[in-house]
């Protein structure tokens, strides 16, 4: 569950600066629980805004959650998250929770202009954080004296310097999970220029993430699991990610690509339920059945609970299915049947340039010696 939820929830109640009560977080936290099978877990991520309002130790001591997540920055971004405003008491109510609301909604000028219609919308931005090593640590020990059972971090695109920090932070607090956002990755809540301009693309990330990683575990120090995201939306690129960082990365995350799926899959229900099908989704039929092939599988499966899924959660799970397939057969092409036996030499570099900053051998190079012995033999 992402950032800013209890601030955006106009039915939060704060009390003394801290967040006592939000339906919001409240109902997606009891959605999961609704629906749990023993897999995965709620995470409940933090930026400075959220770590103010109390919002994690509200969510392990009132909502029974057993994992956090802090956060630097807005995933990729160095930058705290925005949203659109369409209302002018909302805005101004978030102004007084302490976000940062462009333009002021609380100055005359302002308001009178909006009442007008001179424009349509308000910019909400977190601030940004700062963070240092006592902090991190202090933070970390707060949270798990508060009741968490797993903690983790998530961090961007940032320098590598900083990089290097926040791994070497999570080996000292004995982190369980840091996440490592590569540039070109978010939901879209961010300013477009700084979503693909902002950081480091994800290859050259991967692979100082990976050098840092074997660096600490040589010298027989903890290292936490790792996760990569940063615009990945495929199996291919899924299996050439974990196979970069083997043996440590140890899962992908994905937003865009999932998100894309729920709206895809809301959009498709909706046009269903309206009898207005498009032309090209027509053509595999006209129920969620029909057009999902997934979807009789999860009635199967849900009995009469499966009317309750949104379309939307249909179109994401067949998404990942999808992904699943995908997986089983580039790791059969690989003759690697379980994900850690995947390894670096199951992918190689196609370029020079790839090969030196990832430290992949080069396709024409790869083999060589075997490929040698092969021919004289």
């Amino acid at each position: 569950m992402g950032e800013n939820v209890c601030g955006m929830d106009m039915e939060s109640e704060i009390s003394k600066g801290r967040v006592v009560r939000s339906p919001e977080l409240e109902r997606r936290v009891r959605l999961f629980k609704d629906w749990y099978d023993g897999y995965g877990a709620v995470v409940v991520q933090a930026n400075v805004e959220d770590t103010r309002l109390g919002v994690q130790e509200y969510a392990i001591q009132k909502l029974g959650v057993e994992v956090v997540e802090l956060k630097w920055g807005q995933g990729a971004k160095n930058i705290g998250g925005e949203v659109k405003i369409h209302n002018l008491k909302k805005a101004q109510r978030l102004k007084e929770r302490g976000y940062v609301v462009l333009p002021d909604p609380a100055s005359p000028r302002i308001i009178k202009a909006f009442d007008k219609g001179a424009f349509k919308e308000f910019e909400r931005h977190s601030r940004v954080g700062m963070v240092t090593e006592e902090g991190f640590m202090k933070r970390v020990k707060e949270l798990r004296d508060a009741g968490a059972k797993h903690v983790f971090l998530k961090t961007g695109a940032y320098r590598p310097a900083d990089l290097a920090r926040a791994l070497k932070f999570c080996s000292k607090a004995k982190i369980d999970f840091l996440t490592v956002d590569a540039a070109g990755g978010g939901t879209g809540m961010s300013p477009w220029r700084m979503m693909n301009e902002w950081g480091v693309p994800p290859i050259e990330l991967y692979s100082l993430l990976y050098q840092y990683c074997d660096r600490l575990a040589k010298q027989g120090e903890y290292l936490p699991g790792i996760a990569v995201a940063g615009g990945l939306a495929f199996e291919d690129q899924m299996f050439k990610a974990l196979a970069l960082g083997a043996p440590y990365f140890k899962c992908i995350e994905m937003a865009r690509a999932p998100l894309t799926a729920a709206m895809v899959g809301k959009t498709i229900g909706k046009r269903i339920s309206q009898g207005d099908m498009p032309v090209y989704i027509g053509r595999f039929g006209n129920s969620l059945e029909e057009v999902f092939v997934c979807a009789g599988e999860l009635k199967e499966r849900l009995g009469k609970d499966f009317e309750k899924v949104p379309p939307g959660a249909i179109g994401v799970y067949s998404y990942h299915q999808r992904l699943a397939q995908g997986m089983r057969q580039l790791m059969a092409g690989a003759r690697k049947f379980t994900l850690d036996h995947i390894t670096r030499d199951d992918i190689v570099a196609i370029t020079e340039e790839g090969a030196r900053i990832s430290g992949i051998p080069y396709i024409m190079e790869y083999d060589k010696e075997e490929a040698e012995r092969i021919l004289n033999s």
